[in-house]
């Protein structure tokens, strides 16, 4: 089945946008440019959503220019001071960027790969030029994505970025996987989910360097420090009671992973689905730093990730 657009636009998410390879499929979405549906061997790899839903919990959305939260909307960019929107208002945040409901294009399609892309114009909040482009293509493996950012603007621009997807629990809830993740350190956060401190997890409730129950462990933490592979990957996997792994793999252009059990989603959609967020930087990385890029005019940075079940 090759590259298929959907005609009716009065959903949620817009267009919907499947590619397919073998028994894999996924569906790419309109709004937001994130992943909607990835599923392989008649077995849900990524948790979903409903077409006919509004995305909850960023579920496979691309966070650009920035992942996680943002302090008070603030930060400060060669000596000026800049405010934007408190996307989480009961936090006092803004967070994960300004794209999650902007549309998102398609600039090249094919039966296994597509690429979507927008663009952030300057404004008084963030006056800088920004295009992105987000590539989803199935190979043999799996699911691989990579998000490139390209400085269009004239000065140099700060910028971080992450995706939002949801390893799937498959018929049940995550309470009963067992969880292997390589994170060595977790970055500590106050009330208002801001990073306040660093904790090495070996022997907490956090230490998954060995696979383990998750139960009902509440997690909403960014992890650094990751143990990777001889290709310089690092893997999270949930192991399901079918015998099934779901397993996402960040490259170096990621260091930080953000885990979060969507204990605080709806009745009927929490703990369905872990998200393992691929991170650029630190939570408030425009104020603190950790893992901001600044690029220069005309140039790009780009970082890749990629999920995959084993049955």
């Amino acid at each position: 089945m090759g590259y298929r657009g959907s005609i009716d636009q009065r959903l949620p998410s817009g267009k919907q946008f499947e590619i397919t390879r073998g028994d894999q499929r996924a569906v790419i979405v309109e709004v937001g440019g994130g992943i909607r549906l990835y599923e392989a061997a008649g077995k849900a790899v990524l948790d979903p959503y409903p077409a006919d839903s509004i995305c909850d919990g960023a579920h496979g959305a691309p966070l650009v220019p920035w992942p996680n939260r943002l302090a008070d909307g603030r930060y400060r960019f060669e000596g000026q001071d800049f405010q934007v929107a408190l996307t989480e208002p009961e936090q006092g945040n803004a967070i994960h960027g300004f794209l999650r409901w902007q549309a998102w294009q398609p600039v090249e399609q094919a039966s296994e790969r597509i690429v979507m892309a927008a663009r952030i114009h300057p404004f008084p909040g963030y006056p800088f030029d920004l295009a992105a482009t987000v590539a989803y293509e199935l190979d043999g493996e799996g699911l691989t994505v990579t998000t490139n950012l390209e400085n269009l603007g004239d000065g140099d621009c700060p910028v971080g970025h992450g995706q939002h997807p949801y390893l799937s629990a498959g018929d049940g809830l995550i309470d009963d996987c067992e969880l292997q993740h390589p994170g060595r350190t977790r970055i500590l956060t106050d009330e208002r989910q801001l990073p306040n401190g660093r904790e090495a997890v070996e022997g907490t409730p956090f230490d998954f360097g060995e696979p383990r129950a998750l139960g009902d462990l509440e997690i909403d933490f960014a992890f650094t420090d990751l143990v990777r592979d001889p290709d310089g990957r690092a893997w999270t996997r949930l192991s399901r009671p079918d015998g099934s792994t779901a397993s996402l793999w960040v490259d170096e252009g990621y260091p930080f992973v953000e885990l979060y059990t969507g204990h605080t989603l709806s009745p009927d959609r929490a703990r369905r689905g872990l998200g393992t967020e691929p991170m650029t930087c630190a939570p408030d990385g425009f104020n603190n730093e950790e893992g901001l890029i600044i690029l220069e005019p005309g140039d790009e940075t780009s970082a890749t990730w990629g999920v995959r079940i084993d049955l």
